[in-house]
């Protein structure tokens, strides 16, 4: 009621519990308490608001937002299949430096306690000081997806490879530069022997050679043997990762991105 909210603001009550307090990070509800602190004499400033932990971290932020409907997309990559995650790497390896620049200093401003890697916390904390507030077990998912070799935290290179996912970051010209990645011999197609090539290389598993023929099967659409530029695009552009995912996805098959990519920028530690 009126009543009941007009008395909340005296008492100065402020009901973190629900919704949307619970997604906020600790530092919004530290600033929006001092704010609404109802002793004058004690409230906060407009110089102190300003110079709040959260307002400054706010004003240090790379200008890099990850776009709509990144909640699916995070599933969407925790399902990814190690062809596709493949295709990301090439991605990300060709792309140009000021795009990785921004990338790496968004790993950076997130990354605060300075370790060279990201905690479950500082991934999910820093996602919502870019505006997207993801549930913890949304974060959770990403997290496990991404970390390749699985120690519990983000390494700057497996958060490269996360994000390109997730800003969708490739055109025509990268996905063409990824086909020509895995077509080694020029002839307009990926065939198989080409993708066990590659795909292999990182893992020479037993049981490796039928997850590629499965591959070829689910992608090769025409079913000529081999996997063109159109079929390569599509696979890329939607979402079968859904169905392929229980037998394709392999998270400690993927290589961490280039790093000598990253260290061209100077800013990977």
């Amino acid at each position: 009621t009126e009543e009941g909210i007009a008395r909340a603001i005296i008492r100065g009550v402020i009901d973190f519990e629900r919704d949307p307090w619970p997604k906020v990070s600790a530092e919004v509800k530290d600033l929006v308490r001092s704010m609404l602190d109802p002793n004058p004499f004690t409230r906060i400033s407009l110089q102190e608001v300003l110079e709040h932990p959260w307002i400054q971290n706010l004003q240090n932020a790379p200008n890099f937002n990850l776009g709509e409907n990144v909640g699916a997309r995070i599933k969407q990559f925790s399902l990814m299949s190690k062809f596709k995650k493949k295709v990301l790497r090439v991605v990300a390896d060709n792309l140009p430096n000021e795009q990785i620049d921004v990338i790496i200093e968004m790993f950076n401003m997130m990354d605060t306690d300075e370790n060279g890697y990201l905690s479950f916390e500082e991934l999910r904390d820093g996602l919502q000081k870019i505006g997207h507030s993801v549930g913890d077990p949304d974060v959770r998912m990403l997290m496990e997806a991404a970390d390749i070799d699985g120690n519990g935290t983000l390494s700057c290179e497996e958060f490269v490879i996360m994000v390109v996912h997730l800003k969708r970051i490739g055109n025509d010209e990268h996905l063409a530069q990824a086909f020509n990645h895995f077509d080694k011999n020029q002839s307009g197609y990926i065939e198989f022997e080409e993708l066990k090539e590659t795909l292999m290389q990182d893992d020479p598993g037993p049981n490796n050679e039928q997850l590629i023929k499965d591959i070829m099967k689910d992608v090769d659409k025409d079913k000529d043997g081999r996997i063109s530029y159109q079929e390569f695009k599509a696979m890329m552009l939607t979402g079968m990762d859904w169905k392929m995912a229980s037998r394709q996805y392999s998270r400690a098959l993927i290589n961490a991105v280039s790093i000598k990519i990253l260290r061209q920028s100077g800013q990977l530690k």
